[in-house]
């Protein structure tokens, strides 16, 4: 952040709105709650620049992910315009991280006026009462799906090796070598387990047995995709895979502790960022 400080503050350079964005995300993504802050008030203070909703969306994204949701609900009551749904979107995605469920509904419901077909809405909310044990408003929250006709992309993930890409869907059983990757997914949770892995059931939507939960979540398309790449490439090669929905919490945290137990380098690029996974170590520090 030194190098965006040098670049923002240069005489010689004008930073414009979109710089001041792509600041501002940076600050999100590292974490870097005050840092970000000092930025947006640069925008106006130091290099006169209006505020657009973006930088709005932007600062309430880094507040609301560190937890701070009273700044972020005072911004928002503030505006001189009207929230969009990027706005909305990082209020809820905050309250995901810390489990806020009376914004998390504010949030989903003004999400539901602007855009009800997004999906994303839906099952983000879903996870947050799953987390938070509400299994009847998960029903509900579903139901409101069928009576919206909102269908959920299903997770698909793939990986290029030797030129060649190979699809994986959670519960696919066309790839050949299926077995191997399940018998080896099942070697790796005993592993990562040693090393301190804890699955995160919480956001299984189905109110299952934590076995039946774990189990479900090991499954997922990355996951098998990720087993597939170990089996297949050399010792010691980085391994890519990409996803076409964000990636969960427990597969963040499983590929973690994957990269230590087989010492690979995993880069998994889903539908928000990049993550890039090494020695039980990762680029976006929960942050993501």
């Amino acid at each position: 952040m030194d190098f965006a400080n040098q670049r923002v503050c240069s005489k010689r350079t004008k930073p414009d709105h979109i710089t001041f964005v792509g600041v501002l995300s940076a600050c999100t993504h590292s974490g870097l709650v005050d840092k970000g802050l000092e930025y947006f008030n640069l925008i106006k203070e130091k290099h006169g620049l209006g505020y657009t909703i973006d930088h709005y969306a932007c600062v309430v994204n880094l507040l609301s992910r560190s937890g701070r949701f009273s700044e972020a609900e005072d911004i928002n009551k503030k505006l001189p315009m009207k929230p969009d749904k990027f706005l909305w979107a990082s209020l809820l995605a905050g309250c995901r991280i810390h489990g806020n469920l009376d914004l998390a509904k504010r949030a989903a419901e003004a999400l539901f006026k602007i855009e009800p077909e997004n999906a994303a809405t839906y099952v983000t909310l879903s996870n947050i009462y799953a987390a938070a044990g509400k299994w009847v408003k998960v029903a509900k929250n579903r139901n409101l799906m069928d009576v919206n006709k909102v269908v959920k992309k299903p997770g698909r993930s793939w990986t290029k090796i030797k030129r060649k890409v190979y699809t994986f869907l959670m519960g696919d059983r066309s790839n050949p070598r299926l077995n191997e990757i399940h018998e080896l997914l099942e070697e790796l949770q005993i592993k990562i387990r040693e090393e301190g892995y804890v699955p995160k059931t919480d956001y299984v939507l189905h109110d299952v047995e934590d076995e039946q939960k774990e189990q479900n979540l090991s499954y997922h398309s990355e996951n098998l995709a990720i087993a597939f790449a170990i089996l297949v490439t050399p010792p010691g090669t980085s391994i890519k895979v990409f996803k076409n929905l964000r990636t969960c919490v427990d597969c963040h945290m499983f590929i973690k502790y994957v990269s230590k137990v087989v010492s690979r380098k995993i880069i998994v690029r889903d539908s928000s960022r990049f993550h890039c996974f090494e020695d039980g170590s990762y680029s976006c520090k929960d942050y993501w």
